[in-house]
This record gives structure tokens, C-alpha cells and sequence, in this order.
């Protein structure tokens, strides 16, 4: 809806202060679709040069592939791309027409930890310049560490709005995680749920930490016993107030 491609069932999209059709033509919006098909068999440098000659007013090319650093890329043809390869070639289109607004569709699919890395920090560097960028990511902890506002929707509405910050102190609480036996660890005082991790270490939600680390650490408790160890004290993740308000959302829906 934002770039025009689809209308919206009820009410009106605005963009940059007039309509999304009007704002992609003039350039105020660029975006980098997960999926979005490059031009087939040619060099990425004629593709860049081809898409910049449609742009109302474009970013010189040479500044776009050192922003996007494809420089290496030029020569190879769009078809022979890998999937890092070919994100980057998207961010770059999406640069090209020097927008206000970059959407960004699963940014860093198919990219490695170092090219995620390198990705972000170009990100950075373009926002500093003014520009806003929305990305859509289900990278929980990537959304944590990059976005400056975070809205969580759960069956096409909004359950959270706000920083990652206030997302997680809105959830409350605390989660202890350690290795053991989860029998009985539920009805300890202050904990809410116990999980069995993928690991198989478990993690407990709680209400009031140190009522359960004084339950477990107890002459008579758990850890005194042998039954767990390994013991972490750690404030809730942004993936915990995902699953905590996206589960809830669909309990009450």
C-alpha cells in the first residue's frame, strides 16, 4: 500500500504528504522487496545505469554502488548472483532514486553475519543523512539493536507500539534459564511459565526473581539438591515479549 501496488481495503494512504502513486513517481520512496526480480542475463552495472535513466532524480550511480558496495559486482551478470549478492543489488536500486522514505523487505535474508554486519552499518550511515527507513524482519534481535521504534502485529494488528526498550519493560518481569529437570520448577514462587529450550535447558518466566533464586539456592531446593545448575538471570528478550503478545492476542482474539 505504501508503494502504491495494492489498494487498501477501508481509509487512505498518505505518503511523504500526497499519494503513494505520486510519491513513488517522484522519487520520495525507494524500497527493497525480499523478493523482488532483478532484470534477467545482464550486467548489474547496465541494470543500475538502465533503472537511474527512469528515476526523477537520481543518485549519481558511482555513489550508489560504493554505498551499496557492488562495485565488485558490475560485471556479473543478474542472473548468476547469489542470494547476498542479489540483496545488495536490490538495496542499491533502492538508493537510486534518492528517496526520502526506503522500505525494506526481510533486509538481510540470505546474508551472512560479517554482510549483515556491513549492511547495517550502511544503514546507519543513511539514515544519519535524514532519511527514514521501515523494514519488516522477523531477525527479533536484529529489530532490538537497529530500530529506533518497533511495532509488533499480530493478525493484521497492532499489539505494540514503542521502543524495543519499552516493549520488553512493558512485558515485566524477569526470566531465569538453567539446566535441569523442568518437573516442578512451575510451581516455584514468582514463576509464571516454564519452557523446555530447543538446548533443552529451561527457561522460566517469573514475576519476582529473587523469591524463586531463594527457592532454588534453599537448603532443601533444587540447585542445593543437584537437580539444576548453570543458573542465568537475564531481563525479558524482545522475543519473549513477541511470543508473550502475539500468543496473547490470539488467546483474546
Amino acid at each position: 500500500m505504501i508503494l502504491g501496488l495494492t489498494a487498501p481495503d477501508a481509509g487512505t494512504v498518505r505518503v511523504c504528504g500526497t499519494d503513494p502513486h505520486r510519491a513513488t513517481e517522484n522519487g520520495l520512496v525507494g524500497a527493497m522487496l525480499q523478493n523482488g526480480r532483478l532484470l534477467a542475463d545482464v550486467p548489474v552495472g547496465t541494470m543500475l545505469n538502465l533503472v537511474a535513466g527512469v528515476c526523477a532524480h537520481p543518485l549519481p550511480v558511482a555513489e550508489v554502488i560504493e554505498r551499496a558496495d557492488v562495485a565488485h559486482l558490475l560485471r556479473k551478470s543478474t542472473s548468476r548472483l547469489s542470494g547476498g549478492e542479489a540483496q545488495r543489488v536490490r538495496f542499491a536500486l533502492a538508493l537510486l532514486p534518492d528517496p526520502d522514505l526506503i522500505l525494506l523487505d526481510e533486509p538481510t535474508v540470505a546474508m551472512d553475519v560479517e554482510t549483515r554486519r556491513a549492511f547495517w552499518e550502511r544503514m546507519r550511515h543513511v539514515a544519519a543523512e535524514g532519511r527514514t527507513i521501515v523494514f519488516a524482519t522477523h531477525y527479533l534481535e536484529e529489530a532490538d539493536q537497529q530500530a529506533g521504534r518497533i511495532v509488533v502485529l499480530a493478525d493484521g494488528r497492532i499489539v505494540a507500539d514503542g521502543t524495543g526498550e519499552e516493549i520488553k519493560a512493558a512485558l515485566g518481569g524477569r526470566t531465569i534459564t538453567l539446566a535441569g529437570s523442568a518437573d516442578a520448577l512451575g510451581d516455584l514462587p514468582g514463576v509464571t511459565e516454564a519452557v523446555v529450550l530447543e538446548d533443552g535447558r529451561v527457561r522460566l518466566a517469573v514475576t519476582d526473581s529473587d523469591a524463586v533464586l531463594a527457592a532454588l539456592f534453599a537448603p532443601d531446593g533444587p540447585a542445593t539438591r543437584g537437580e539444576v545448575h548453570d543458573v542465568a538471570v537475564a531481563a525479558p528478550s524482545l522475543e519473549d515479549a513477541f511470543v508473550r503478545l502475539t500468543s496473547h492476542d490470539r488467546a483474546t482474539a
